[in-house]
């Protein structure tokens, strides 16, 4: 075939019918696929990227928070050697449940849209989906479920200059700031462990937080030490403080004493991210102004608007702490019970 008649295959796309559309390939939304295979419905996880490419984009040396058990999916043990998994743990166990209960997981593919169907009553929703190679597909599905995490929309400070080559909204390891003068905007967890990562790489790291001191849901672990180089100055902090500007060499912050210029040739402004929720405002669900969460009944997972359902840390707004794996993977469940009810 010529590359036209490619091209033109491409976009004359195909269509299929399922039970189940399940957007995102995080743990919440695999746990919800395993709960709704397991009921014989047919189901498909759609995912822009990777698999739990949310946390590939964690730290490399990343500990979690939980215990390896808190954040199993499926019934399948999660089995480490350590206390707490690490990221490489959870990216290694998360492929094994998805392989070993055969989930059709469709990874770089992006889903456009949601629609109503012609046969409201049979499969009411077309879920309109893009692969990597530009090829459009069209899902028939009877019930969406977005699963689709928290980390695709970062909170932007909204600066003069963050959008500068050397400005980055999340971090995965230190290697390149040995020698190197680095900013943190943050004082959580995240802004912490990126923190000593890149000290311990050798590089130059001042925090930037508009608090008094660092967050006080900072992991318990964690803090002793973090307090310690900030005690002794081998990681410099400026609390209460606003960046102002990002330049090419300095990070500008407003302080209560005044206006400082420090050095950064690396950036990360660890501010957390915002639920997206776009897809799911298009297709009708009511999406509360204040807190972020969209619509829906925390017994059943459902929203407004028949067939569509959510699960994990979507359902919780602005306040991503609210849902984390371990109270975010039963979500399937729920769903499957109202689906089975309805």
């Amino acid at each position: 075939m010529t590359a036209a008649g490619l091209a033109d295959s491409a976009a004359a796309g195909t269509k299929e019918t399922v039970d189940v559309v399940i957007v995102g390939a995080g743990p919440c939304g695999l746990a919800a696929a395993i709960a709704t295979q397991r009921v014989g419905l047919r189901t498909v996880v759609i995912d822009r990227g990777a698999i739990v490419s949310g946390i590939a984009s964690y730290p490399t040396y990343m500990t979690f928070f939980s215990t390896a058990e808190r954040i199993a999916i499926g019934g399948v043990p999660f089995l480490i050697p350590t206390e707490k998994p690490s990221r490489r743990d959870a990216l290694a166990y998360y492929r094994g449940v998805a392989t070993h209960f055969g989930l059709d997981v469709r990874q770089f593919t992006t889903v456009e849209s949601l629609e109503k169907a012609g046969d409201v009553l049979r499969v009411p929703w077309q879920v309109q989906v893009r692969a990597r190679t530009g090829r459009a597909i069209t899902i028939e599905s009877r019930a969406v479920i977005v699963a689709t995490g928290y980390f695709g929309r970062p909170n932007l400070i909204g600066v003069p200059g963050e959008s500068l080559p050397h400005v980055r909204h999340g971090y995965v390891e230190g290697h390149d700031t040995w020698n190197q003068d680095v900013v943190i905007v943050g004082g959580g967890n995240s802004a912490v462990d990126a923190a000593l990562d890149m000290y311990r790489a050798g590089g130059r790291v001042t925090l930037v937080h508009f608090e008094d001191g660092i967050d006080p849901n900072v992991k318990p672990w964690v803090r002793p030490e973090i307090e310690a180089r900030l005690r002794d100055g081998s990681i410099a902090a400026v609390f209460g403080a606003r960046v102002s500007a990002i330049e090419p060499e300095h990070v500008v912050v407003r302080t209560a004493t005044g206006e400082q210029r420090i050095p950064a040739s690396h950036v990360y402004t660890m501010t957390g991210y915002l639920p997206e929720t776009g897809l799911l405002e298009a297709a009708g669900v009511p999406v509360d102004a204040a807190t972020g969460i969209p619509m829906h009944d925390p017994l059943t997972m459902a929203t407004p608007v028949e067939g569509i359902y959510l699960a994990g840390v979507i359902a919780s707004g602005f306040k991503a702490n609210r849902i984390f794996i371990e109270n975010g993977r039963d979500h399937g469940d729920l769903i499957v019970a109202h689906l089975h009810a309805v």
